[in-house]
C-alpha cells in the first residue's frame, strides 16, 4: 500500500506543528499534505486534495469539529480526533471515529490509531479490488471465467466448464465437467445475474444449468434434462417454456 495521505485541523499552530513532527518521526507510512486552522479551511482543503485520514481537533473558533462533518456527510476519509476534552467522546463515535486521541497525545496511542486507519484503509483497498472484479464478471460479453471465492481467495474458473450449479440454501454448489464439485458462498439468483445469460438457464427453483451441456430433454410435466454427466434435472412447468425459448425450439 503506497503513503497514507492525511490532513491535519486544529486551531492551534503549536498543536498541528507538534503532531505533524510526532506522525514524520513515529508514523512513517503517513504522508502529511496539509494543514488547516480553521473549519472553513479545513472544507476547502479537503475538497482539493481529499485525504484518507483526518486528524481533527473538536474546539474551534465559530464552528467546531461537527459543523465540518456535517458539510462534508458522507465522509470517505477516516476521522481520527484530537482533542483536549474527554466530554465529546461518544458524540464522535456517532460521526463514526476511529479513534479518540487526548491533548498532550501519547506516543503509543497515536500509533495504535494509525494501524487501526492502516486496516480500515487496507479492507476498504481490497472491497474495491473485488467490487472490480465482479463487475468485470457481470460484463458478459467478454466473460469468459468466473471468480468464485473460497476460504482461501478467489479461484477462476473457465465458464464452459461448468456443467450446473445446485441451490443449497445460502451456498450454491458448482459441477464441472470434469467431475470437481465447490460449494460456495452466496445464493443461486446471486450467480444467475452474474453467468452469461445466453449459455445458462434457470430451469428450476433449485438448478441453473449450462445449455452446452445439455444431452437431452425428456418430455413429461416439464420435462427434464439429461446432462453431459448424466444427472437428471427437473425443469419445472412454469420455466418450461423459457427454457425451450432458449434452446430455440
Amino acid at each position: 500500500m503506497s503513503a497514507i495521505q492525511c490532513i491535519l485541523v486544529d486551531d492551534e499552530p503549536l498543536n498541528l506543528d507538534g503532531l505533524e513532527k510526532m506522525i514524520n518521526r513515529y508514523c512513517p507510512e503517513l504522508t502529511v499534505t496539509g494543514k488547516a486552522g480553521t473549519p472553513l479551511e479545513a472544507l476547502q482543503l479537503i475538497r482539493e486534495k481529499p485525504p484518507q485520514i483526518v486528524f481533527l481537533d473538536i474546539q474551534m473558533p465559530r464552528e467546531n469539529a461537527f459543523d465540518l462533518l456535517d458539510k462534508l456527510m458522507p465522509v470517505s476519509f477516516e476521522i481520527i480526533f484530537v482533542t483536549a476534552f474527554d466530554n465529546y467522546a461518544l458524540k464522535a463515535f456517532r460521526y463514526s471515529a476511529l479513534d479518540y486521541l487526548l491533548k498532550p497525545v501519547d506516543m503509543d496511542e497515536l500509533r495504535t490509531a494509525v494501524q487501526k486507519a492502516k486496516t480500515k484503509l487496507l479492507e476498504k483497498d481490497m472491497n474495491l479490488r473485488l467490487a472490480g472484479f465482479l463487475e468485470q464478471i457481470r460484463d458478459k460479453h467478454s466473460q469468459t471465467r468466473i471468480a468464485l471465492k473460497t476460504k482461501d481467495g478467489l479461484i477462476f474458473y473457465p465458464v464452459k466448464d461448468i456443467l450446473y450449479c445446485t441451490a443449497e440454501r445460502a451456498y450454491t454448489r458448482f459441477t464441472f465437467i470434469n467431475g470437481k464439485q465447490l460449494l460456495v458462498t452466496g445464493n443461486l439468483k446471486e450467480f444467475e445475474g452474474l453467468l452469461p445469460d445466453d449459455n445458462f438457464c434457470r430451469v428450476h427453483d433449485s438448478y441453473l444449468i449450462n445449455l452446452d451441456h445439455v444431452k437431452k430433454y425428456h418430455y413429461g410435466k416439464g420435462g427434464y434434462v439429461e446432462m453431459a454427466d448424466g444427472a437428471a434435472i427437473d425443469v419445472s412447468s412454469r420455466k418450461r417454456a423459457a427454457f425451450l425459448g432458449k434452446l430455440r425450439y
